[in-house]
């Protein structure tokens, strides 16, 4: 006697699992929405809407669409077996996830020109292979003309953390 096989590896996340748990996260952003611009005012005063007045009803449009979305997936017959990723592919979609958040952290705390050097550097060793050479020559002469572009060319500051501090400079 066969057995009739689900579509969905064991212990893999489904596609309507993932559209529950997004519809959950646009429900949570729109009510962050509607809360914030009825602070500062969502209704309509006597020159014309309020500031809050328009960013308020998106959120109320993306609550309802995210309930909307909720519910077909849970009502749905079909599709809720179906693999929404593999955990191969999802490890893939991490190792360049997990790296760019620790990016963002250390651009915080080194600062934008050496934290986008490591990340770079990092990147082309790991995932390219690259030389030391290519991968130094590469990754400092990209944050070299991107300096001399923002800070010397436009005079724009980009963040560069307590470390140019401690560095007196």
């Amino acid at each position: 006697m066969r057995c009739r096989q689900r579509s969905a590896t064991r212990g893999a996340i489904t596609q309507s699992a993932m559209e529950v748990i997004t519809a959950v996260v646009i429900f949570a952003l729109g009510v962050v929405m509607m809360v914030d611009n009825f602070k500062i005012g969502a209704g309509w005063a006597s020159d014309g809407p309020e500031s809050g007045y328009f960013p308020f009803r998106i959120g109320v449009i993306l609550c309802v669409a995210s309930i909307v979305v909720a519910l077909r997936s849970l009502m749905s017959a079909s599709g809720k077996a179906e693999e929404f990723v593999s955990w191969e592919k999802f490890r893939l979609v991490l190792a360049v996830l997990v790296p760019t958040m620790g990016y963002v952290l250390g651009i915080q705390i080194l600062g934008i020109y050496i934290a986008s050097t490591i990340f770079i550097a990092a990147f082309m060793r790991v995932m390219d292979k690259s030389s030391w050479l290519k991968t130094v020559l590469v990754s400092v002469g990209v944050n070299v003309v991107l300096y001399w572009m923002f800070e010397v060319q436009f005079k724009v500051p980009l963040p560069q953390g307590p470390l140019k501090a401690l560095l007196g400079t």
